[in-house]
C-alpha cells in the first residue's frame, strides 16, 4: 500500500513565520519592557513644556502686564458650560502704540479651546487648541500660519512647531524640542530650530535647557544656552502664600556685542488686589497695581521711570465683567429675595 506524502500548506506556514519574527524581536521587546518598568519605578514627574520653562517668572515680572496711556476691557460671559465669552478692548494715549479697538471671543470645552479677535483695522487673529487625549494636544494659530503639537509623557515632553510652512519648497520655520526629567528635581532638554527661507538659504541652531525645582516646589531655577552666545538664567521663589519674587539674567557674549541685563521683580497678592514691582539694570523702575473693588470691577494703574533716559510713562485702566447668567448657571447660591 503506497503511502501518501502530506505537504505543509501555505496557511500552515504562517504561524511558523510569525513565531520566527516573534523570536527575532523578543530580546528587543523584553529590553524595552524592562526599561519602561524601570522608568516607571523612578516615579519621575513631568517637567512641563519648553514653552513654559519660565512661566512663573513671566507671571511675576511686569513684562507681559505693563501698559501706558488708558485702556478698558469689557467682558461679558454668555455661557458657563461650555465656556463662551466676548470682550471689547479699548486703548488710547500710549506713547508707543496708536489708539486701538479689539473685539475678541473665547469658546472652551474640556477638549477644545477657540479664541479669535479682530481689531479696528480689520486684522483677524485666531487660535485653536485641541486636546486629543490627556497627553496629546494640537495647536494652530491662523494669522501667522502657526501650527504646533505637544505630547506630554509621564516624565518627558515633546513639542513640534511650524511657522508659515510651505509644502511646495518646504520653506518656513520648524522648531522641535524635547524635555526630560533626569531626577525628581532636575530636568534637561534641547530645542532645535530649522529655518529655510529658500533652497539656497537655510539655518539650523540648537539651544540647551535645564530646570531645577525645589523639593517643596517653592522655588525654580532655569538656564538656557543658545549657540549665538546668549545665556539666560532665571530664579523664582514663593516666599509665602501672598509673596513671590523672581530674577532674570541675560548675558550676550556674541562677537559683535557683549552685554548683560539683570531684572528683579516681586508680586504681592492681597485679598482684593495684586501689586507688582520690577527693577532692571537698564535703569527702569516700574510698578503695577490691580485693585478689585468688587469681583466684576477692577481698576489698574501702572507707572515706569527710566532713570538713564530721564523718561516716565503712566497708565490707567479698568476691567469690567458682566453676565446675563443666573446665579444657578454660574454655580453660585441664589440670593434670597426680599419682599
Amino acid at each position: 500500500m503506497a503511502s501518501t506524502a502530506v505537504h505543509p500548506t501555505k496557511e500552515a506556514s504562517v504561524p511558523s513565520q510569525l513565531s520566527e519574527k516573534h523570536s527575532f524581536f523578543s530580546p528587543v521587546t523584553t529590553l524595552y519592557t524592562r526599561f519602561s518598568q524601570w522608568r516607571r519605578s523612578l516615579d519621575l514627574p513631568n517637567p512641563g513644556t519648553v514653552e513654559n520653562l519660565q512661566k512663573e517668572v513671566k507671571l511675576t515680572h511686569l513684562t507681559n502686564f505693563m501698559f501706558d496711556g488708558a485702556k478698558a476691557d469689557l467682558t461679558k460671559s454668555l455661557s458657563m458650560v461650555p465656556a463662551f465669552q466676548v470682550t471689547h478692548s479699548f486703548s488710547l494715549g500710549s506713547q508707543t502704540a496708536p489708539p486701538a479697538y479689539n473685539f475678541g471671543a473665547v469658546y472652551a470645552t474640556n477638549s477644545v479651546f477657540l479664541q479669535g479677535s479682530v481689531d479696528h483695522e480689520g486684522n483677524v487673529n485666531a487660535r485653536c487648541n485641541r486636546g486629543w487625549s490627556e497627553h496629546f494636544i494640537s495647536k494652530m494659530q491662523a494669522q501667522v500660519g502657526f501650527t504646533a503639537t505637544d505630547y506630554q509623557g509621564q516624565d518627558y515632553a515633546l513639542n513640534f512647531k511650524a511657522v508659515n510652512p510651505s509644502p511646495s519648497d518646504l520653506s518656513g520655520i520648524y522648531i522641535g524640542s524635547y524635555f526630560q526629567s533626569v531626577t525628581k528635581n532636575l530636568a534637561l532638554g534641547f530645542e532645535s530650530l530649522y529655518q529655510r527661507q529658500s533652497p539656497e538659504l537655510t539655518e539650523f541652531a540648537t539651544s540647551y535647557l535645564a530646570k531645577y525645582t525645589g523639593t517643596k516646589k517653592d522655588w525654580i531655577a532655569t538656564a538656557q544656552v543658545q549657540p549665538s552666545g546668549i545665556l539666560q538664567t532665571t530664579y523664582w521663589q514663593k516666599l509665602s502664600d501672598k509673596v513671590e519674587v523672581a530674577a532674570d539674567l541675560q548675558v550676550i557674549a556674541a562677537p559683535s556685542r557683549r552685554d548683560a541685563i539683570a531684572t528683579l521683580g516681586a508680586k504681592y497678592d492681597l485679598r482684593m488686589s495684586t501689586f507688582r514691582a520690577q527693577l532692571d539694570s537698564t535703569g527702569k523702575v516700574s510698578a503695577l497695581l490691580e485693585q478689585r473693588f468688587v469681583p466684576t470691577f477692577a481698576f489698574l494703574v501702572s507707572g515706569e521711570v527710566d532713570h538713564f533716559k530721564n523718561a516716565a510713562k503712566v497708565g490707567v485702566g479698568v476691567m469690567i465683567e458682566s453676565s446675563n447668567l443666573t446665579p444657578e448657571e454660574m454655580g453660585a447660591p441664589p440670593q434670597p429675595q426680599i419682599i
